[in-house]
């Protein structure tokens, strides 16, 4: 197994590439070691001193690192990691992992027409860079979006929302005035 490696817009974020698929549909974000109990492999990572976040992806795996540590030293254990991982038979998320809970009901228009930019013109973009971006709310012209995987604390995340995304949803939909970070 050859797993590569890619740098991210955020320092403290590394992009793994397994060459095999990782997860089958969706995405899962373990922003602690807690947050991993239904993930084998989130749960090998965090066992790594220094790991302080993953974030799974359709065929990458992201982590963020502490401050203090360095790549040079946490990349190689990454790897035999994520190799041990997927040599072992394990799942990559278990049974239990139900993952992001949906917003239930239906979508009004709007809200529709926003979710449906997000998915085929953001979350791809967003996915190259080892990150997701969560559609949260739409109040009073406001989209509410959480931001995961690399995108989390990423330096230049605030552009990303306010000149990229909000620009590109004005655009299309009038009724969007702004775009906010969400944590929840």
């Amino acid at each position: 197994m050859f797993i590569q490696t890619e740098p991210t817009p955020n320092p403290a974020t590394l992009k793994f590439l397994p060459g095999v698929e990782v997860m089958g549909e969706g995405t899962a974000n373990f922003p602690d070691a807690a947050a991993a109990v239904h993930s084998p492999l989130a749960t090998r990572l965090f066992a790594i001193d220094g790991v302080e976040g993953v974030f799974l992806g359709g065929d990458f795996i992201t982590v963020t690192k502490a401050a203090a540590q360095e790549w040079a030293v946490l990349t190689p254990l990454l790897l035999a990691a994520i190799m041990d991982h997927f040599t072992s038979g394990q799942p990559v998320v278990g049974e239990g992992y139900a993952g992001a809970a949906a917003a239930g009901g239906e979508d009004d228009e709007i809200v529709t027409a926003i979710k449906e930019l997000l998915e085929t013109r953001v979350r791809p973009a967003v996915a190259q860079d080892g990150g997701d971006i969560v559609f949260r709310a739409f109040e009073d012209g406001v989209v509410y979006l959480h931001m995961q995987g690399a995108c989390s604390g990423c330096p230049s995340s605030t552009a990303t929302l306010k000149h990229g995304i909000e620009n590109m949803l004005r655009y299309y939909i009038p009724e969007v005035t702004e775009v906010r970070p969400v944590d929840w």
